[in-house]
């Protein structure tokens, strides 16, 4: 079976929360699920470090304005972490072009994920109630948790679902990025307002 599904679905499920990609992968090795989980990934102190991120992610997500601040500090973690998920997934280890190619893919899949998720929560972040985050924050924790471990069963349905996933929520950034920049509009002209 080729992996590149799976490094396509996991470097989707890294752009938006590298830590349960790790976790879930890992905790579905060590339970015997899904061959394609390389050992890395299953070593408890792994386990044990993605665990501790993934709360602090589930918390810190769920804050308006304070999701932004971590998704900015996430930009390169993000796409690293999809990286070198997908280096794992190719099994070699020796740096060879597969290896390559699939950490390229892994990390790239993660980036666009990543400004898409970045976008979008800009985007929530400007309604005036702190339910619409927490609710975002939610469906993005499930969509991983479904989606990677429907890879593990079915690669290639994951990764239509994660693309098509990813098309829709480019569009979706692509239509609310008006409402970010009234947003942006608005706070910048009672910054003007408060200095007069």
């Amino acid at each position: 079976m080729s992996v590149l599904p799976l490094v396509f679905t996991s470097g989707w499920a890294s752009g938006i929360n590298a830590y349960a990609v790790v976790l879930l992968l890992g905790l579905c090795g060590r339970a015997g699920v899904g061959g394609a989980v390389p050992d890395a990934l299953q070593r408890p102190e792994v386990l044990a470090v993605a665990g501790l991120l993934f709360l602090c992610e589930t918390v810190a997500d769920k804050i308006p304005y304070v999701d932004t601040v971590w998704d900015a500090v996430h930009t390169l973690v993000r796409p690293a972490c999809g990286a070198v998920v997908g280096a794992l997934l190719a099994g070699r280890g020796d740096g060879s072009l597969p290896e390559v190619a699939y950490a390229a893919l892994g990390g790239t899949t993660a980036l666009v994920t990543h400004l898409v998720k970045a976008g979008t929560r800009m985007a929530v972040n400007t309604s005036p109630e702190p339910l619409s985050t927490i609710v975002v924050s939610v469906v993005e924790d499930l969509g991983v948790a479904a989606l990677v471990v429907l890879a593990l069963f079915h690669p290639v349905a994951a990764a239509c679902a994660a693309g098509g996933l990813l098309v829709l929520g480019a569009a979706t950034v692509v239509f609310l990025w008006r409402k970010v920049r009234a947003f942006l509009r608005r706070r910048r002209e009672r910054r003007l307002a408060a200095a007069r």
